[in-house]
């Protein structure tokens, strides 16, 4: 199934890993900053800094339950359109900030905003393709959109150290300006007219009460929950990781950046891999490793100080490469059988698992004070629980 776009396949491809990355460029930007803010908001706490990560993607949960059902009823781009408006009046809010509550809503408002852009891509990319080259699509997305984590901290630390920490908000504004120019002048709506809603609540409710009869998207939401949650902790505690415990202050946005890559060349494999072996066998065997990895790293540590960063870094390498099989995967693989409630399925998926991966985060990071045991811990239990849910279904033979 194929919608046809003005912009070429690269174009589309590109255009929708820029909506997704605005989200990605308002967490990993920010992150050699969250010391500064912490101490510019009087932050006496130092792990309440991870709460100005896991709180963007609290806001990103909650917008998808409104952004994916609204988008089913007024189109895909009007949505965008009204998330980004959103997202500049919360830019300002986090900008003129003075103590952590004020920095917190602006958070919070701001991953309602992102929720639209990182939400309606992906229905827009359900909207143009489907099966496992749907999936093709989204790892060559994923790609591109891995290329934020990359540059991102390095971006962030160049404008820290010459403006200061508000204007690494601005340049998100600029950016995302571009973004939603090249949206508004380059790619036509996607949504079929014959499966727009009438705008009504109850877009929500027959959208959720369909989700719910579709076991594979229910069970592979939860399952991307747990492996959002798992990387979600990484990201929220990272910077305390490198910075604190490895005095690697210097050099994080550096690490960030080439363990990203590891998440991108996976991906990138996966878009040739997929047509291959197809989505589910791959996800079964990235989340083996991904357990594997995790048993390993606590036979050799657990009890004992944190190994050298090498070693470290190699662990995390492993667990992200898994990762990068495992991201587009699952989300393709909860969304093949909803193509028809795309933009609601989108929401539902993204709401569950995020309001999975944030306590998750939040939880696990509380643990990571003097060494990075809790977070291969989480890591080993989420995988776990993954793998439990990927035997049911294989057993029931509902993939």
């Amino acid at each position: 199934m194929h919608t046809p776009i003005k912009n070429s396949k690269v174009e589309f491809i590109a255009l929708m890993a820029s909506l997704m990355s605005l989200a990605a460029l308002s967490i990993d930007a920010l992150l050699p900053a969250l010391n500064q803010i912490g101490t510019s908001l009087n932050i006496k706490i130092a792990k309440d800094n991870q709460l100005l990560i896991t709180m963007i993607f609290l806001g990103l949960g909650l917008g998808q339950l409104l952004a994916g059902p609204l988008s089913d009823s007024i189109g895909r781009k009007k949505v965008i359109y009204i998330g980004f408006s959103l997202f500049v009046i919360a830019s300002f809010i986090c900008i003129s900030a003075d103590k952590l509550s004020v920095m917190l809503l602006g958070r919070i408002l701001q991953g309602i905003g992102l929720a639209a852009p990182r939400t309606i891509s992906i229905a827009m990319v359900r909207d143009s393709f489907s099966g496992n080259y749907m999936a093709k699509i989204m790892s060559f997305i994923v790609v591109f959109f891995i290329l934020v984590p990359v540059v991102a901290p390095t971006f962030g630390k160049i404008i820290l150290d010459h403006f200061g920490w508000q204007a690494i908000f601005y340049s998100q504004l600029i950016f995302g300006a571009f973004i939603i120019l090249w949206l508004w002048k380059r790619q036509p709506e996607t949504l079929n007219s014959n499966y727009k809603k009438e705008l009504s609540f109850s877009i929500f409710t027959s959208g959720y009460k369909e989700f719910i009869k579709h076991k594979q998207s229910v069970l592979f939401t939860f399952i991307s929950g747990l492996i959002t949650g798992s990387f979600m902790v990484y990201i929220s505690v990272a910077q305390q990781i490198f910075e604190e415990q490895y005095n690697l202050k210097e050099e994080f946005p550096f690490i960030f950046a080439g363990l990203a890559i590891f998440i991108g060349f996976a991906t990138f494999l996966n878009g040739t891999l997929v047509m291959k072996y197809g989505m589910f066998k791959l996800v079964y065997f990235f989340t083996f490793i991904f357990i594997g990895t995790s048993f390993v790293y606590l036979c050799l540590f657990f009890g004992k100080a944190n190994p050298a960063i090498e070693t470290l870094l190699a662990f995390f390498a492993m667990q992200f490469f898994a990762i990068g099989f495992l991201f587009g995967n699952i989300r393709s693989l909860a969304m093949e059988p909803i193509g028809h409630i795309a933009g609601v399925g989108s929401a539902i998926n993204g709401f569950v698992s995020t309001v999975m991966a944030v306590p998750i985060a939040i939880c696990i990071g509380r643990f990571v004070e003097h060494t990075t045991l809790p977070i291969f811990i989480g890591f080993l239990i989420c995988g776990i629980l993954a793998m439990l849910m990927l035997l049911y279904l294989k057993k029931r033979r509902l993939i």
